[in-house]
């Protein structure tokens, strides 16, 4: 199985949540959000695993973590 901190993330700040969001890409409605971005990022860590424990007692795979993200401007 893979780990929480192998998955690559986009970090950026929500002026309408007033906070840093997380999405995790590979992990479809992946997200966490924090106060500051170590929070957010620490939340992430957190809300990775839970989404692949999730996914293992629905019997659905873990979609493997991408090496590097491409992001289009």
């Amino acid at each position: 199985m893979f780990a929480p901190h192998q998955y690559p993330v986009i970090l950026y700040w929500s002026a309408d949540d007033q906070a840093f969001i997380v999405e995790v890409p590979d992990l479809p409605g992946c997200m966490a959000d924090g106060p500051t971005q170590r929070e957010a990022l620490a939340n992430a860590l957190v809300v990775i695993q839970e989404w692949m424990d999730f996914a293992t007692e629905l019997g659905r795979d873990i979609p493997a973590p991408r090496a590097h993200l491409q992001v289009a401007a």
